[in-house]
């Protein structure tokens, strides 16, 4: 059964960059938002595993996404991807339910061990 991945980006740049750095033999189904708004609705319809959020986007920023998805009870696993590396940032993403925080550009051998820590196997 494939994970439902939500990558979460302002920028389709950005969105396309961290999809290509997922492992091809990887059994996911992707989807994308380009905001938090997006990323609540689909968030919302059920079925995602794991997202991947960024922090700086209009509409709704990933504290704010964060913060939602706390109050309404976090049921998937939320990785941080950011270049706001401030340790402020990362403290705060931790505080919010993120389970971790990886700086972009990603590299494809960080992912894998992230997931795998928290028993998502792909």
């Amino acid at each position: 059964m494939a994970t439902t991945i939500l990558v979460v980006d302002d920028s389709a740049m950005a969105r396309k960059m961290l999809v290509r750095a997922l492992p091809a033999q990887w059994d996911v189904e992707l989807r994308q938002a380009s905001n938090g708004v997006e990323a609540l609705a689909a968030y919302r319809q059920g079925d995602i595993d794991v997202m991947f959020l960024d922090l700086t986007m209009p509409e709704m920023d990933g504290f704010e996404v964060l913060e939602t998805l706390r109050a309404e009870g976090l049921n998937c696993l939320v990785v941080v991807v950011s270049a706001d590396i401030q340790p402020e940032a990362q403290e705060r993403v931790k505080r919010l339910g993120a389970i971790a925080f990886v700086k972009k550009p990603v590299a494809p051998e960080t992912l894998a061990p992230v997931l795998r820590e928290y028993g998502v196997v792909l």
